[in-house]
C-alpha cells in the first residue's frame, strides 16, 4: 500500500510538472576510514572509501538526492562539518569510527543542529570487542545500520530518502 501511495505521489508530481527539490544528505566518515580497502580488510572489507562515495553519489542521483561526502580523522573537523550542515541538509549519515565510543563533542554537535542522523558501521560492533558496544550517539540517532560492509551506507541512504519524504509530507 505504501509503495502504491509513493508511486502515485511521484506520478502526480511528474504529471503536474512540479518536481520537488532533491533530498540533501551529508555523509560523514570518521577516523581511519580513509584507509578502507587496506586496513584490516577481514573486518572492513576491500572496498575503498572513494568507491563507497562514488556509489553513494550514483545511488543518490537515482533516488533524486543530493549527496555530499566528507571524511576527517579529526574530531574537531567532524564537529565543524556537522555544524556547517545546519539548515543545508535534511539527513546526516554518520560513521563516527572510533569516535563512536568516546565523542561527546560529536553528540553535542548533532543535537545542536537538529538534523536527523543515521549511524552507520561497516562491521557489526556487537560481534567485536566489548568496548565497541557503546555508542555516544545511539540514543539520539534516528536509526543504526551496521554489519553489511560497504552496503551499510547504501542501506542508510535509502533510509534517509524515506525519512526525508515522510518529513516533507508531514510539513507540507
Amino acid at each position: 500500500m505504501a509503495m502504491r501511495t509513493k508511486a502515485r505521489d511521484m506520478a502526480g508530481q511528474a504529471a503536474s510538472g512540479g518536481a520537488s527539490s532533491p533530498v540533501a544528505v551529508l555523509v560523514i566518515h570518521g577516523p581511519n576510514l580513509n584507509l578502507l580497502g587496506e586496513r584490516e580488510p577481514e573486518i572492513y572489507g576491500r572496498t575503498r572509501l572513494a568507491d563507497i562515495d562514488k556509489e553513494l553519489k550514483r545511488l543518490g542521483r537515482e533516488l533524486e538526492m543530493k549527496v555530499e561526502t566528507f571524511q576527517s580523522n579529526s574530531e574537531g573537523g567532524i564537529v565543524d562539518r556537522i555544524q556547517k550542515a545546519r539548515g543545508k541538509c535534511e539527513v546526516l549519515i554518520l560513521n563516527p569510527g572510533a569516535y563512536t565510543h568516546t565523542s561527546v563533542a560529536i553528540r553535542d554537535a548533532i543535537q545542536a543542529v537538529n538534523i536527523p542522523v543515521i549511524e552507520v558501521h561497516l562491521s557489526n560492533v556487537y560481534r567485536r570487542e566489548p568496548f565497541r558496544h557503546h555508542s555516544t550517539i545511539a540514543d539520539i540517532a534516528h536509526g543504526r545500520i551496521m554489519g553489511f560492509g560497504a552496503e551499510s551506507y547504501s542501506l542508510a541512504l535509502r533510509a534517509a530518502r524515506t525519512m526525508a519524504e515522510e518529513s516533507r509530507r508531514r510539513s507540507g
